[in-house]
């Protein structure tokens, strides 16, 4: 598991994925989960390339039984990327390492800005 990725419940979902100043990328898995089992390392393989540009996180489905149904998951694994509080992008099924960053890129700040602050 990567210490990028945070591990979140319903009842931090509001202020960690809602309140973010970050896009935020949210894993919806399950422990029994196949498909869920072959994601979770992908996501915490590019994680530490978007500290600073994006939030990741996981979130048992299990163990949160609020919010999954308020987004309408009703299939695992689903990526969510949020954006200023709204679901901008979702991905349901596995996915590769590759279109895990495309995905990623598109909402995430940019590199090139880290530090840099506008006048």
């Amino acid at each position: 598991m990567s210490e990028s990725v945070l591990h979140i419940t319903d009842t931090d979902f509001k202020q960690t994925v809602l309140e973010a100043n970050l896009p935020v990328l949210v894993d919806f898995w399950a422990p029994w989960c196949g498909p869920c089992k072959q994601v979770g390392p992908v996501v915490d393989a590019v994680a530490p390339d978007y500290v600073g540009r994006a939030i990741i996180c996981k979130m048992n489905v299990d163990d949160s039984p609020e919010t999954p149904p308020a987004y309408s998951i009703r299939g695992i694994p689903t990526l969510m990327i949020f954006k200023d509080g709204e679901v901008a992008k979702t991905h349901v099924g596995a996915v590769t390492e590759k279109e895990l960053r495309v995905m990623l890129e598109q909402y995430s700040k940019p590199a090139e800005d880290e530090g840099l602050s506008e006048s």
